[in-house]
């Protein structure tokens, strides 16, 4: 029998995805390290994030780009919108993020940006798409997961997205061609041989992006789904031999069996009346992670049985809030998948 799980204490483990920054300060630093590092790197070298320190890229962008990427992120893909932060809070992020680049200035062309999209499309598919996908979609990925190699040192952004296509200039992605980005596969489009009326059509042309940028505004779940949660029929001895066959039915390894208190406690004082089952389908792990290494908050698989009150409960944290939580659309379907999955094997083993 599912449950509904709102008010359950079990969901207070979800604390850590859910809660916003708290800090009240005008500390870039630590504001920095609280909202940005675990994206961007603590140094702003890069990570799931794009790499912030870099001087091509400092010297490329303007207060007004970090501020308003900031503010409203990047819809669908992994950078949130932090509305929550105050405007001297996001002042102070920025002057951090800038003394990592200090005394450049911002090399925008002064003339303006005057192309025909046309022709940019068509520079567009042949010097750019092979990076930024052939609709500006971006690479696939997020970047550096520290782990394994990637085909790119970063992946490239998504151009056609409303945030990107909010915060950055046409003045800004012109510098951005014309001089390229050391240290990133983005090179100079100048020094590859195209002239600068070559490059203002390539910007005409994804700023054309603006008419097509897709609207990704996602259901924010309500609270209840923070949890899968079922009653079993049976003891918790067999419920937990239950669940362990559906895994394995379901193609996964089980991992390990333990008390959910395991090495909190002593051996002796562990409870046996909660116990969490640990579980994983390696390939699944491998595609997630690649999609965005921060799925390994909640990976590998669990489920938690708790006996209380003469009743067996089975709780799974629900993948479908997560993905949610994370604003990556790539990762949906994948959460998706596993939501649907984590139901399959409680039912199967609480029918």
């Amino acid at each position: 029998m599912r449950l509904n799980s709102s008010g359950l204490s079990f969901a207070l483990i979800l604390v850590f995805f859910i809660s916003p920054p708290a800090s009240a300060d005008d500390n870039g630093a630590a504001l920095y390290a609280e909202n940005c590092a675990v994206c961007h790197g603590n140094q702003g070298k890069g990570g799931v994030g794009v790499p912030l320190a870099l001087p091509d890229f400092q010297y490329a962008i303007s207060d007004q780009f970090l501020e308003r990427s900031i503010r409203h992120g990047r819809p669908g893909r992994v950078m949130p919108a932090f509305k929550n932060l105050s405007d001297a809070q996001v002042r102070a992020i920025i002057r951090h993020i800038r003394s990592w680049a200090p005394g450049k200035p911002i090399r925008h062309p002064s003339i303006k940006v005057s192309g025909d999209p046309v022709k940019g499309r068509a520079l567009y598919m042949k010097n750019c798409a092979g990076c930024h996908g052939e609709k500006g979609e971006g690479g696939k990925g997020t970047g550096v997961t520290f782990s394994r190699p990637r085909d790119l040192p970063i992946i490239a952004p998504a151009l056609n997205n409303q945030g990107f296509l909010y915060a950055a200039s046409d003045q800004m992605i012109k510098a951005t061609l014309m001089n390229g980005r050391e240290g990133t596969p983005m090179m100079s489009y100048l020094k590859q041989g195209l002239s600068e009326q070559d490059i203002n059509d390539i910007v005409s042309f994804v700023r054309s992006f603006e008419k097509q940028a897709p609207v990704n505004i996602p259901h924010k779940p309500d609270h209840d789904n923070l949890a899968v949660v079922y009653e079993s029929p049976y003891d918790m001895k067999e419920t937990i031999a239950a669940l362990k066959r559906a895994i394995i039915g379901e193609n996964f390894r089980i991992i390990r069996v333990q008390t959910l208190d395991s090495g909190l406690v002593e051996k002796s004082q562990e409870d046996p009346h909660k116990v969490i089952i640990y579980f994983c389908n390696f390939q699944l792990l491998n595609d997630a992670l690649a999609v965005d290494p921060r799925i390994g908050l909640f990976l590998p698989c669990r489920v938690t049985v708790v006996e209380r009150q003469g009743k067996v409960l089975v709780y799974a944290l629900n993948p479908k809030r997560l993905s949610y939580l994370f604003n990556n659309a790539e990762l949906n379907k994948l959460c998706d998948n596993m939501s649907e999955v984590y139901i399959s094997i409680i039912e199967e083993a609480t029918l």
